[in-house]
């Protein structure tokens, strides 16, 4: 007995001095482009994320989870991402160290992480992950699982986080703006199978291979799946991405080519999240998402009330109102429901701001209207503006009168003219639109020869002395021009040849209704194709779309579908209210809410009154008799 007590004593001593500290690594460039031309002059992940940079969300998530060292990888504008690290609270913090590697030579992530490994700074286990992630999940029982699995099979290299969404391709289009997701799940391993993130929903089938079916017992095949990025990784993935040059993108190179690799074997598993929150910012439509999921405290405790990451102290009011101290706000303005206003703005007489985000030292002026919108610091917004649905960039000037059009993005400094009006998705910046514009794919990886020269020639415009885009890419600033009305300085960008029609996909605009009305019919010409019994046709290889859910879906999931599609319901009736959004958008939604969840025009009548009721119930009232009145006002108005 005693033997036995040394032994276990010597097996726990081993594992003590074996420990490693939890580390990640964090990518700080996502090598793509589009958050052009935003991007020529500041990362994306010191952008303004509900006025904090998008990697302090990131950092905050990781030392909360427990993570003790973050190795930084800064490549675009590094100089711009180290001054922050250093002017920050980050690199002080207790049991959290954050280290920084540059390079101005890499232009995917398959460079990054081979530049790490020659850096010999992974010890062991880590997350990996991109600076415009946010999460408040823990990441206890994930490091549990993939340690665990690792023991039992040395090939399980890496485990990535998953999250259920909704099927509908509508679902996915208005809130993060993504193509439609694929994943084959070994419904009893959690290993994964298949993973398809270009698949095209209209075809209505994927195609898998006959061995993976004959392989495994059971296959779960998913549409109603979002990758959060968010990976669990042992050091060998390192030396994979050394070991095979080609892989550049970390899902459509590295995944992938994981996948269909019958000789080494190595695999992949998931870990899929229920009620904690993580998404990524890929592109203009899931920041104004994830913005809003911020706002209506989704990320708690990473939210604006909340001091983390050096963002100044603000107050939360009724109705999701934030506002900072020293804001100076005329008696007349009206302050809308789910909106932020930041610190020393001032705000003039009859101005109306609704669900919008308003960043640090913007002067707003008379009978201004934003609505759905994102200031971000030292704005000069004159009397009589409009802006619906735009982004408007640091030291911004927008003259009396001028009007921003739904999807419009101002980048820094542009100065927009007397009366003018911007049109829908317009892109104006200070700096010249380059000659010949890179796809994101072209920049995220070479996939073939002309691509690597591409790349070379962008990788040539980075200044090495210190990290920004040279003007040999942005070109000179510009004078003042007629092209943005009387007094306007900046250049429009033109929108590349081919990509006009994908404009809204990106966009922070709301989705046309054409738009949203054509993926509905889409969707419900996908659902004739299921026969009566359920199963799907043909049985030759072919899986068609929403087919297979995993069989041991119980009562207990239907009835957590109803609670969400009653919540998806609620959240789109008010938004409907506070946002003034016309019947005919409401109608739309509410019917491709219904598609998803498969669910009866009963269950969405029961929905909307139930939120009828729960707002007139929650609004204040001083009587029995007011609270009817709007509850009636309600029920005639929708």
């Amino acid at each position: 007995m005693g033997a036995q007590r040394k032994g276990a004593t010597r097996a726990e001593d081993s594992d003590e001095l074996a420990r490693v500290p939890l580390q990640a690594i964090l990518l700080a460039d996502s090598f793509a482009t589009k958050f052009r031309p935003i991007t020529l002059e500041r990362p994306k992940v010191l952008l303004p994320l509900v006025n904090v940079p998008m990697i302090s969300y990131t950092l905050a998530w990781l030392e909360s989870a427990g993570v003790e060292e973050v190795i930084v990888f800064c490549c675009a504008h590094s100089k711009q991402v180290i001054g922050y690290l250093e002017s920050s609270e980050w690199l002080s913090q207790p049991n959290f160290s954050v280290t920084t590697i540059e390079s101005h030579n890499s232009v995917s992530a398959g460079d990054a992480l081979r530049l790490i490994y020659e850096r010999n700074v992974i010890h062991g286990d880590f997350i990996l992950i991109s600076g415009d992630t946010v999460s408040n999940m823990s990441l206890t029982q994930v490091l549990q699982e993939h340690r665990e699995r690792k023991k039992k099979d040395p090939n399980a290299v890496m485990t990535m986080v998953i999250k259920r969404s909704k099927s509908s391709p509508i679902t996915r289009q208005s809130r993060l703006g993504t193509d439609e997701l694929f994943m084959a799940i070994d419904p009893n391993t959690k290993q994964l199978l298949y993973y398809e993130d270009k698949a095209d929903y209209s075809k209505a089938v994927i195609c898998l291979d006959k061995l993976l079916l004959t392989d495994n017992s059971s296959i779960s095949l998913h549409n109603d799946t979002q990758d959060c990025y968010i990976d669990i990784c042992s050091p060998e993935v390192l030396s994979l991405f050394t070991d095979n040059f080609d892989y550049q993108h970390l899902r459509r190179h590295f995944v992938k080519g994981l996948l269909v690799d019958d000789i080494m074997g190595y695999k992949i598993f998931t870990h899929e999240i229920h009620s904690s929150y993580a998404a990524r910012i890929d592109n203009f439509r899931s920041y104004d998402t994830i913005s809003k999921d911020i706002i209506q405290r989704w990320t708690y405790p990473f939210v604006p009330d909340v001091k983390f990451g050096g963002n100044s102290a603000t107050k939360l009011e009724r109705q999701g109102m934030y506002r900072a101290s020293e804001v100076v706000q005329s008696r007349s303005a009206e302050i809308g429901p789910f909106t932020v206003i930041g610190n020393g703005t001032k705000i003039g007489s009859n101005t109306k701001i609704s669900n919008s985000v308003v960043g640090e030292g913007c002067t707003i002026g008379s009978n201004v209207s934003i609505e759905g919108s994102y200031i971000w610091n030292n704005v000069t917004i004159e009397d009589n503006c409009k802006l619906m649905h735009a982004i408007v960039c640091d030291g911004v000037v927008m003259k009396s009168g001028a009007v921003l059009e739904p999807g419009v993005v101002l980048s820094f400094k542009v100065v927009i003219g007397q009366q003018f009006v911007v049109p829908s998705y317009s892109k104006v910046s200070l700096h010249e639109q380059p000659i010949k514009q890179d796809s994101d794919e072209e920049l995220e990886y070479a996939d073939n020869s002309s691509g690597i020269g591409e790349l070379s020639s962008i990788a040539g415009t980075v200044d090495k002395s210190n990290g920004v885009m040279s003007s040999q890419l942005s070109g000179e600033q510009c004078q003042p021009t007629d092209e943005l009305g009387t007094g306007g300085i900046g250049y429009v960008w033109s929108i590349c040849e081919g990509s006009h029609e994908e404009e809204w996909r990106h966009s922070i605009a709301p989705i046309p209704a054409d738009k949203l009305a054509e993926a509905i019919q889409t969707t419900e010409d996908d659902l004739e194709l299921i026969t009566q019994d359920g199963s799907v046709l043909p049985a030759s290889g072919e899986l068609k779309l929403d087919s297979i859910d995993s069989d041991d879906v119980d009562n207990e999931d239907s009835r957590d579908d109803s609670i969400d599609f009653e919540k998806e319901v609620e959240a789109t009736f008010l938004r409907a209210v506070h946002e003034n959004i016309k019947e005919d958008h409401v109608i739309l939604e509410v019917n491709s809410l219904r598609l998803s969840y498969n669910k009866l025009f009963a269950d969405c009548a029961g929905a909307i009154f139930y939120s009828m009721m729960k707002l007139a119930l929650e609004t204040p009232h001083t009587s029995a008799n007011q609270q009817l009145c709007r509850a009636v006002r309600s029920l005639v108005s929708f």
